[in-house]
């Protein structure tokens, strides 16, 4: 996030506050307004194309949507319409079941840790790290734990949480500055729950090691001394210049970052479900950022997630067209699937299964408005499936986080719905 703060600064602050176009309310969509009528309130950051993309989707209900009229039962809607997301992103499921080797045990401040991994068909082994309270009998509901991208790839798992009073420095200032000083995945674990923390596809033991890629894409840096703070700058840097790259290469193979994102968090998702300790009944997901926009895809698209969190991940389609597609990774998006389900929709697939979402009001990566409209979206839908009372959204003081209150308010949602 630090590094998304310096290219948001960058890119010039007073992008930061710009308002939504105003609707329009009649005319031809091929006749352009007038270079007079764009001022700073109503300028989009494609320019005068910002009206014309606006009016493509002015009074636009998606197809797909539950809020249409012909939509009444909820379990087809859901077949039918996870199906076409499916589709739509590219994704295939992960068949292989693979083999989880326990790296390492240990205790911490109270909590049993295991540090454990397992191979995907492609890329290097996954890391991931299991956290419960030490003492612990019998199955206890479970989180996965989805970290933030944050503009830092070179980090995971470490992010979120904590296995000893030794911490890089970096990850020190990363959990003080978005997490109110805390490893959010060990608050989680002490509340009584298994929780895991995988390390997600291009971030941490999953990252695009510079040694695998050719030497003319490498800008003269190497894998050495990994854990020195120039060397992690300098390959956050280069990550990020690689993100388009990545983005295409996945686009050109027939998928999407989303699906493959979906893929290998829904294989956590199966060896967290597998474990002796874990009530496979009662399993959360939770998540800041890029780790909210994961709990927005898994939560959506996987029933077997029955409480889920994002936090600092909800707006709509439109924001992104209009005001706030240069704050935001190219993991985000998946081509056509606008014209079928607003954003904020995806994560309503999982209706009528509890769902909390928060946000923060000074969030510089959303539009405010965008996200209440968003909110207002999911409360339409969880209204329709008459389910309105597993359906809240809250907005805090502050800009990008997921501070202690934050916490709190996620921790006690959990309990009410998975204890």
């Amino acid at each position: 996030m630090q590094n998304r703060r310096k290219f948001l600064k960058a890119s010039g602050l007073a992008y930061l506050s710009l308002a939504v176009p105003h609707e329009p309310t009649s005319g031809s969509l091929s006749k352009p307004a007038p270079i007079s009528s764009f001022t700073e309130e109503n300028m989009s950051i494609i320019g005068q194309y910002g009206e014309w993309a606006n009016r493509r989707r002015d009074g636009f209900i998606p197809t797909l949507s539950f809020r249409n009229r012909q939509f009444s039962d909820v379990t087809a809607w859901q077949k039918t319409v996870r199906k076409q997301v499916f589709d739509r992103m590219g994704f295939r499921p992960i068949k292989e079941k693979p083999t989880v080797t326990v790296i390492e045990k240990t205790e911490y401040d109270g909590l049993y840790i295991e540090k454990i991994s397992w191979q995907l068909p492609y890329g290097r082994p996954t890391e991931a790290i299991v956290l419960k309270p030490a003492n612990a009998k019998g199955k206890l509901p479970a989180i996965i734990a989805l970290h933030d991208h944050g503009g830092n790839k070179y980090f995971g798992t470490r992010k979120i949480a904590k296995t000893a009073d030794a911490q890089h420095p970096m990850m020190a200032e990363h959990q003080r500055l978005y997490y109110g000083d805390r490893a959010w995945a060990n608050e989680m674990a002490k509340k009584g729950y298994v929780v895991l923390v995988p390390d997600a596809f291009t971030f941490g033991s999953r990252r695009v090691m510079l040694q695998d890629v050719p030497v003319s894409l490498r800008n003269n840096l190497t894998d050495d001394e990994p854990e020195k703070q120039t060397n992690i700058d300098a390959y956050n840097e280069w990550a990020g210049n690689h993100e388009h790259i990545m983005a295409k290469s996945l686009f050109s193979a027939g998928t999407t970052w989303p699906a493959v994102f979906l893929a290998e968090d829904r294989k956590a998702l199966d060896i967290l479900c597998d474990r002796s300790d874990v009530d496979a009944n009662n399993i959360g997901c939770c998540g800041l950022s890029g780790g909210g926009l994961r709990s927005v895809y898994l939560g959506g698209l996987d029933s077997r997630i029955k409480c889920a969190v994002p936090v600092g991940f909800m707006t709509t389609w439109r924001d992104f067209s209009l005001n706030k597609s240069f704050t935001h990774t190219w993991m985000t998006y998946i081509p056509l699937l606008p014209n079928e389900l607003d954003f904020p929709e995806i994560l309503g697939l999982r209706i009528p299964l509890p769902t909390l979402v928060l946000n923060d009001k000074e969030d510089n990566l959303f539009t405010l408005s965008e996200m209440h409209r968003a909110d207002a979206v999911l409360g339409e839908v969880y209204k329709k499936a008459k389910a309105a009372d597993r359906y809240r959204c809250s907005f805090y003081d502050g800009p990008h986080k997921f501070d202690v209150p934050m916490q709190e308010e996620a921790f006690a949602w959990f309990d009410k719905w998975l204890k």
